[in-house]
């Protein structure tokens, strides 16, 4: 080994330059990575591939500005210099270079990184004078030619650069090895690729707008950014303030937030957000990019808007809409750009007009309210004006209007089912591709003909419950998934033993194996309304680790010894075992056995078939398990309770299938007390584990933290209970759980639900963190009040579940070899996983919700509001504004806004029918009530919680996701025309809306089929993964129909 040094000049995490020297080590046995190794080069891990006509090593240019193309699966053999990457990552920031990461580590993608620095024959040390870009270049090139010879000169090595000097220099000096531009290696090698041609001229075009733009233009239309130095400095002394900003939708030409992080806070003593309003206090900041923000003198702040807005491009703000000021600041500086791909839509034919005659320089409005225009330069314009397109923000300089980017690809057509929900993917930055073959091929075998069998070696590691333990599971009907189970039993001392056990996932997926990273990479399951994109492959979800009755399998146990009376913990332990569930019960069975309904007994098919002896001694063992599960999950939820545990429970709806596996009906989910026993037991276990590991790992333990709400945040829903006369006391969790459980109208039980969906909007949410990374006593879950606690129970579906078992199997086994514990991350690598699984967690949530309103949207697109019966609902009043209200239709679980006061300036009056039209007038809001007067003196006054009835219509747009919007036309409850029919049609109404969009989707898939044109959406269903003949085969629940936007984040 050889010991150099290196000298660098870093780029700070706020812009400074810093020079770094460093010791360098080159060693003679760096792996190649290649399949034609004919050294001893280890070939463990990620391997190229050798039926590849060429090698091909891009520049650090080429790596820089074309990896959009280098990603394309099309293009195999590529062999990235560490030289190459460490430009990125030192130039182009942690996102371009967490992309470069992931393309090399996915398994689908035929490339490689080198690791040339520190390969003894491979590296050449920057000489005296040299430019940091010639050096690279030069590096990069002896590593190509090093890599052809290592290969013994059998495959060639193109290496690829835009330096026209390099390849004048290089082009014919080593046999075999080809230096040509990134352009000629396109037209020569892939001239048949069309995407890959697209998307270089397109990011060509793009940058040569650039460099004209920025000689041409003198002008400045936004203030220069400061510089990183300036920017730290100020952050450190309390003058500038560091957050993340956040696009108000509804007003996206002109509000702004900044959520406060970091320095400065603590010396400004804010206690809000920041204001940053309009465009030039912006100052080309994007939603979701960390900025530094200086505070405006008090008498210039401003209020935030107050009155419902359609998202409409209006300059300012009328006067009377706005609230009490607030801070209000301007950004100074970005800190760090989190630009991503947009989905966009080109003008149409008449916007195009407008814009000019200049074909190629086209303004596009993004999906996203929130993200301006962009500029792109393309000739295809009028070709994808019916399209869904991607695009990427190139740059944008303070003397332009627009940020420029370029064209990535198409999506699908406007409308289209299929093109909407990649769309929504996109936006939601969702990349789920089949698993691929070199991931299938580490999974176990298991099929009807040869089913998994439990490993006789591994038998003997494991403790068998087999033949001890009476285990069952209770889940919804039809789940396959099944990944926990119970069982309780009596012991000898006569105490009882409670046991949760939960599916061995990593059995089958072994620490950094090609699995594990891809459900690293995902997260989670992401559920949208008609599909879900599974996190592991189906032969681990749905069958090896689905914990089936009658089946061997592998789980990890937790088991309790609890006092008999009591239920108190007296010892617990962890394990590793084999199971075979007894049941697998449906939670309408168990319920029913628990209230002692003898006909449930024939929905249990494993009592079938037997003699009646037998069967009512196992029904008896399994009716006496329930009751005993029941009784203990009710003192443990009164423990929880007595410390202030919140209950947040909105309304769920279920979908039933028919025996085709359509959609039959929707039906509420009707709350039983054994949802309430399971999900204390999951709770229960989540818990004990999170102490087990944070004793063991109290610097590098994931757990769950739910911080306390700011208490601002609840100043809506105090107000909104005090018109109902009641007071909600929000000091602690203790004290809002009990002030919600007192503020019940028995007229109207809306009013409870109401409230606690305003009370989980106050929330924080809940997020995943490394026990490294904050002081203990910021551990504590607000919600479940508990001071510990973390995610076990879902393997399947959640990574950081698969975390948590390692560390628990790290933990708890005294034997462990040494590579378990070498399996645990780091407090960094940790704090930067929960950083990825927390953001893919609101992605997965954003894009169910999403994907819901889009479902209802294409339901009622198609119906007529004036003649259709089903348009008409009965609404509830939950928030005023100054120009209407805010409903909630219990009938279809939507949330919308109702306007009192049209863009005409005309406002509600109600008939002696009580029907309302538009008429002059005036409108005055006050803290709980709205009132409307007409100029000919008539009133109606609408307040907090009052029932009225609205029509339901769609507000369309071509650029945007399509929105509900209500209409109010009698101030007073809906009335269907008979109640017996209302009962009746209430749940064909919903099976509709899923059952047309289902078949209207169908239908057109059936087109596009037959006549092959839209090869987009035959290609997109490859990504369909959990998708059958039917959109809606494997959909269990619609959980965004629910009163609660999301309540998950809560109650786990």
């Amino acid at each position: 080994m050889l010991r150099t040094e290196k000298v660098l000049q870093l780029r700070g995490q706020h812009g400074r330059s810093v020079r770094v020297v460093r010791e360098h080590y080159l060693r003679p046995d760096v792996p190649c990575r290649s399949g034609l190794c004919p050294a001893a080069c280890p070939r463990d891990g990620k391997l190229l591939s050798d039926d590849v006509t060429h090698y091909v090593v891009p520049d650090c240019k080429v790596v820089q500005d074309y990896l959009e193309i280098l990603e394309l699966p099309e293009l195999k053999g590529i062999i990235f210099m560490q030289t190459a990457c460490q430009a990125v990552q030192h130039q182009k920031g942690r996102r371009q270079y967490n992309k470069l990461r992931n393309l090399v580590k996915d398994a689908r993608h035929d490339c490689i990184v080198f690791a040339n620095e520190f390969h003894q024959h491979s590296y050449l040390p920057r000489e005296k004078g040299e430019s940091v870009e010639k050096w690279q270049t030069r590096n990069i090139y002896n590593a190509a030619v090093w890599y052809y010879n290592h290969c013994l000169t059998q495959m060639p090595v193109v290496m690829v650069t835009e330096d026209e000097d390099a390849i004048g220099q290089y082009g014919n000096e080593t046999e075999g090895v080809f230096v040509i531009s990134f352009k000629n290696y396109l037209d020569n090698f892939w001239p048949d690729l069309k995407a890959a041609h697209e998307l270089f001229d397109s990011i060509l075009q793009a940058r040569r707008e650039r460099e004209s733009e920025s000689q041409e233009n003198s002008g400045k239309e936004y203030p220069e950014h400061l510089p990183g130095e300036i920017l730290e400095a100020g952050i450190k002394s309390g003058r500038y303030i560091q957050g993340t900003l956040n696009v108000n939708k509804h007003r996206a030409q002109l509000e702004a937030f900044v959520r406060l992080q970091g320095f400065g806070s603590k010396e400004t003593e804010l206690q809000s957000d920041i204001l940053i309003y309009g465009a030039k206090a912006r100052n080309r900041a994007i939603h979701g990019d960390v900025v530094a923000v200086e505070l405006l003198p008090v008498q210039e702040w401003k209020g935030r808007t107050v009155a419902l807005c359609e998202n409409e491009t209006e300059d300012k703000a009328p006067a009377d809409t706005t609230g009490d000021p607030m801070p209000t600041g301007k950004v100074v500086g970005i800190i760090q750009k989190n630009w991503r791909d947009y989905v966009v839509t080109f003008p149409s034919k008449e916007e195009s007009q407008s814009q000019g005659r200049n074909a190629q320089k086209v303004l596009v409005t993004p999906w996203d309210y929130r993200i301006p225009k962009i500029r792109i330069s393309t000739q295809q314009a009028e070709a994808l004006q019916d399209y869904r397109v991607v695009v990427r923000i190139d740059s944008w300089e303070s003397t332009s209007v627009y940020p420029n980017g370029h064209f990535v690809r198409v999506l699908g057509k406007i409308g289209d089912l299929e093109g909407e929900v990649a769309a929504i993917l996109v936006e939601n930055s969702i990349c789920v591709a089949p698993f691929s073959e070199i991931q299938m091929s580490e999974m176990p075998v298991s099929s009807s003909k040869n089913p998994w069998k439990v490993n006789p070696e591994e038998e003997k590691k494991r403790l068998d419950l087999r033949d001890t333990h009476l285990i069952f599971s209770i889940d919804p009907k039809g789940c396959e998934d099944v990944d926990d189970a119970l069982s309780v039993r009596s012991l000898p001392s006569g105490n009882l033993e409670l046991g949760v056990h939960i599916a061995d996932v990593t059995q089958f997926v072994a620490a950094n194996s090609y699995t594990d990273v891809e459900a690293r990479a995902r997260a989670t399951t992401y559920y949208l309304a008609d599909r879900r994109y599974d996190m592991l492959p189906s032969v681990l979800s749905a069958d090896i680790c689905s914990l089936l009755s009658g089946l061997d399998r592998y789980a990890v146990s937790v088991l309790w010894e609890l006092e008999k009376e009591s239920y108190e913990v007296l010892r617990v332990c962890y394990n590793k075992t084999i199971i075979r569930s007894a049941y697998k019960l449906a939670y309408e069975t168990a319920q029913g056995l628990l209230d002692g309904d003898t006909s449930a007994v024939g929905d249990i098919p494993e009592l079938k078939n037997l003699d009646e002896r037998t069967r009512e001694k196992k029904l008896a063992e399994l009716v006496w398990a329930i009751s005993k599960l029941t009784d203990i999950a009710r003192h443990v939820r009164a423990k929880r309770d007595s410390c202030g545990a919140l209950e947040l429970e909105g309304v769920e709806i279920r979908v039933q299938l028919d025996d085709q596996h359509n959609i039959h009906d929707l039906i509420p989910k009707q709350p039983l007390e054994v949802h309430e026993t399971v999900a204390e037991c999951m709770i229960l276990a989540n818990h004990w584990v999170a102490k087990k590991i944070s004793e063991n790992f109290p610097h590098q333990a994931l757990l769950r933290q739910h911080p306390p709400p700011r208490q601002e945040f609840f100043a809506e829903l105090r107000e909104c209970a005090s018109s109902k006369g009641f007071s909600i006391d929000t000091r602690s969790n203790k004290t809002l759980a009990e002030s919600l459980n007192k503020a019940h109208d028995p007229q109207d039980p809306i009013v409870n639900k109401l409230l606690r969906s305003m009370a989980t909007h106050a929330m924080s949410n809940a997020l995943y963190f490394s026990t490294g990374s904050c002081p203990e006593e910021e551990f504590h879950h607000y919600g479940l009040a508990l001071e510990k606690y973390t995610h076990f129970t879902s393997p399947i579906r959640r990574y950081a579940d698969i975390v948590v078992h390692r560390l628990l199997m790290a933990a708890t086994l005294k034997d462990s070899k040494g590579d378990i514990k070498e399996n645990v991350f780091s407090n960094k690598d940790l704090e930067e996983l929960c950083r990825h699984i927390n953001n893919r967690n609101r992605a997965a949530q954003h894009a169910e919700k999403q994907s819901t309103e889009l479902f209802q949207c294409m339901y009622f697109k198609d119906k007529t509001p004036e003649t259709d019966e089903r348009c008409i609902a009965d609404g509830v009043i939950y928030s005023i504004r100054t120009n209407g209200v805010l409903v909630f239709v219990p009938r279809y679980g939507i949330k919308a806004a109702a306007y009192m006061k049209n863009k005409e300036g005309l406002v509600i009056s109600c008939q002696g029918d009580r029907s309302c039209e538009w008429k002059p007038g005036s409108l005055h809001r006050f803290q709980d009530k709205i009132t409307s007067t007409t100029t000919t003196g008539e009133s109606v006054t609408l307040s907090l919680f009052d029932h009225i009835t609205v029509k339901i219509l769609v507000q369309t747009s071509r650029c945007h996701a399509d929105t509900i919007k209500l209409e109010i036309i009698r101030n007073v409850p809906y009335q269907a025309p008979a109640t017996e029919a209302s009962q009746k049609n209430f749940h064909v109404v919903k099976s509709e809306l899923v059952k047309a969009v289902s078949q209207s989707a169908e239908a057109a898939q059936r087109a596009q089929e037959n006549s092959r044109a839209e090869v987009m959406a035959e290609d997109y269903q490859e990504y369909c993964q959990s998708k059958g003949r039917s959109l809606y085969q494997l959909l269990e629940e619609i959980k965004e129909l629910a009163l609660l936007d999301v309540s998950a984040d809560i109650r786990t």
